[in-house]
């Protein structure tokens, strides 16, 4: 885990600026510019084809709906923790997990009676599904999410009672799909673990190999008193008299020596740059 003591200048000196977005901009303008840089000949998404894992069947309105539940190594895989460690952070905040998924397109298949019917392919991470394969708990929780994915994506009321198939792997054919190699929108929303007060954080993946995140601290003025550590796959932030305190679990490695933070007055944010160490 990196020293706070990196990050302290940082916070000095955004109290004392001036223009109270001044600093935050710049650092960030300088991770884009390297990062761009770096990344001029990457294409903004990248194909590629999941391999099949275990095929479910539902019904909808329109008749018989199967869902491929796929993976490949290409989509990250979420926060690792525990079973009992996610069934806290379940029951505490339900939007304090996610789990990566690539929702692909309807397409139209002939079920064993040779009757009409519609497919989708939805693909995780291949090391997430060899570890479902052995949870039924975590079964279940993917085919819930994937389920409630294709609804708000497609518009679909499917029926929340479903069947795996037993001596078929996917329905019809699984099919490429394209995903982002520069994301813009918000990847995942962590609430935080117990402390004086949960402060809320987003993360956002400005770019591949940058990741930023706000954390709302209504209560402060400044960034007197804050203390802020990184770790790879970690965010620990506390502040004088108690009044806040986060512990965040990263879904990504990150360069702790390369992190940067600024504190924005008229937000009340403090605003992190963490840029990313890249996969071996």
């Amino acid at each position: 885990m990196a020293d706070s003591k990196l990050l302290a200048p940082e916070l000095s000196d955004a109290e004392s600026m001036g223009d109270e977005t001044g600093r935050f901009q710049e650092l960030l303008l300088q991770a884009s510019k390297e990062l761009q840089q770096a990344q001029t000949d990457r294409p903004e998404s990248t194909q590629i084809q999941p391999k099949p894992g275990f095929c479910i069947k539902t019904n909808s309105s329109e008749g018989k709906v199967f869902i491929n539940i796929c993976h490949s190594p290409s989509i990250p895989p979420p926060v690792d923790v525990t079973e009992d460690e996610l069934l806290q952070m379940l029951e505490e905040d339900q939007a304090g997990f996610r789990i990566p998924m690539s929702l692909g397109e309807p397409h139209a298949e002939l079920d064993a009676k040779g009757q009409g019917c519609t497919a989708y392919d939805v693909a995780v991470n291949s090391t997430f599904y060899l570890r479902m394969q052995n949870s039924d708990f975590l079964r279940e929780l993917v085919v819930t999410i994937a389920r409630e994915g294709l609804e708000d994506k497609y518009g679909l009321q499917l029926n929340p009672e479903w069947r795996m198939l037993k001596y078929r792997p996917f329905l019809g054919s699984i099919s490429q799909q394209n995903i982002r190699s520069r994301q813009r929108p918000r990847i995942q929303e962590l609430g935080t673990l117990q402390g004086p007060e949960r402060p809320h954080m987003h993360l956002w993946l400005e770019a591949p190999d940058l990741l930023l995140a706000e954390i709302d601290l209504p209560k402060l003025d400044g960034a007197g008193g804050l203390t802020l550590e990184i770790g790879e796959n970690l965010l620990v932030m506390g502040s004088s008299q108690q009044l806040y305190h986060l512990n965040a679990s990263i879904p990504l490695r990150i360069n702790p020596e390369a992190s940067r933070a600024a504190f924005h007055h008229r937000r009340k944010q403090l605003m992190v740059s963490m840029p990313l160490l890249s996969v071996s």
